[in-house]
């Protein structure tokens, strides 16, 4: 890196170190500005600067590198589907404060991967007549399911001088994940912590959504890295709160009552509990039969010992693990469901939370 011709003279080792901390500090510092002020720098009106060349993936022989491709002014068209479902930040237009997205900070799961990812998926769903637009960041990095519930495989990531392109849905919902760059949905990612976390940011700080309302963070099941991660490169930036998903059984409550914790020690709000699998509703007599009993009081008695909101119970339907295999939205295969009724009313209760802590946070400013 060449010397500020400004500086006064120092040895060529002292140099090395200063310009090596320039760099560092720099390359931090326009992290935290990109997520302070991601609505103004990825504004179309407002490209940013192309990145440096330098600027790659993390090595794997499993990923492959964003096609070079031009963006386009406008959100491309996309496959065909309709989402829009809860997220991490919102849209800020008051004053000078502007930030990219607010929202449910992140899903934190516990269960199958079915039980899961339904949800978040399921919950991005069903357009408002607003189109509110919502971008979904899959930081599961082992266990990517989201292109494959989303109906996204084999789709890449585009790099231009904006940044990463996210992969379009719908014109009004955008998704990032690793699975989109590795070369087959089979590909193992094995990767430590730090190799982890290197490529969240870079998700952070790298993919231009644009123009966006709610930003949904879709997290594995635990407490681990890539929540640590996601708490940390966040910090900055205001984060309306998680929403955790479970099913009935205690095994599942243990590790929810863990992510509940979590979040009080790292001082996330939590905006709610999901309890998916809830029971299941036989579509001809209408009785409902419990196929995994709540032995403990499931979701709602847990929510009430820990006075955590309960915000909504999804029952079992075999149509949900067809859509979510097939790609298509579980919301419009089966409009009379009671399963849809539900996430529905989830769907909800989020947006009322959201639109609650933005208001509260207007009057502040």
């Amino acid at each position: 890196m060449p010397r500020n011709a400004t500086s006064p003279p120092h040895g060529a080792g002292s140099t090395r170190v200063a310009a090596g901390r320039r760099a560092l500090f720099g390359a931090l510092a326009s992290g935290h500005r990109w997520l302070q002020h991601g609505a103004r720098a990825l504004s179309p009106a407002a490209p940013r600067p192309s990145p440096p060349q330098s600027r790659t993936l993390p090595s794997q022989a499993q990923l492959r590198p964003p096609a070079h491709a031009p963006r386009c002014s406008t959100a491309p068209a996309a496959p065909g589907g309709c989402d829009v479902r809860w997220a991490p930040w919102r849209t800020r237009r008051a004053g000078r404060s502007r930030r990219t997205a607010r929202g449910p900070a992140a899903s934190r799961r516990a269960g199958p991967p079915l039980a899961r990812d339904a949800p978040t998926r399921s919950c991005a769903l069903p357009a408002p007549p607003a189109r509110t637009r919502v971008a979904l960041l899959d930081i599961d990095i082992c266990g990517p399911s989201i292109p494959k519930m989303m109906g996204l495989e084999g789709e890449q990531v585009h790099q231009s001088g904006s940044g990463w392109s996210p992969v379009y849905v719908e014109e009004n919902l955008s998704v990032m994940s690793v699975g989109f760059l590795l070369s087959s949905p089979d590909d193992a990612v094995i990767w430590r912590g730090p190799k982890k976390n290197g490529l969240i940011k870079q998700f952070l700080r790298d993919v231009d959504w644009g123009e966006i309302d709610y930003l949904i963070i879709d997290t594995p099941p635990g407490t681990s890295d890539e929540h640590l991660s996601i708490v940390q490169y966040l910090g900055a930036s205001h984060v309306d709160g998680a929403v955790i998903i479970t099913t009935p059984q205690e095994v599942s409550l243990q590790d929810v009552r863990k992510e509940i914790n979590f979040c009080h020690k790292v001082k996330l709000p939590i905006i709610g509990v999901v309890e998916n699998m809830s029971g299941f509703i036989c579509p001809k007599c209408k009785n409902e039969s419990q196929i995994f009993p709540p032995t403990t009081g499931g979701a709602e008695k847990m929510c009430q010992n820990l006075n955590v909101s309960l915000l909504g119970k999804v029952p079992l339907d075999p149509q949900i693990g067809k859509s979510c295999d097939k790609g298509q939205s579980f919301l419009s295969e089966a409009p009379e469901s009671p399963a849809t009724a539900s996430y529905r009313n989830i769907i909800q209760r989020i947006q009322e939370y959201c639109d609650l802590q933005h208001t509260q946070e207007e009057k502040i400013i």
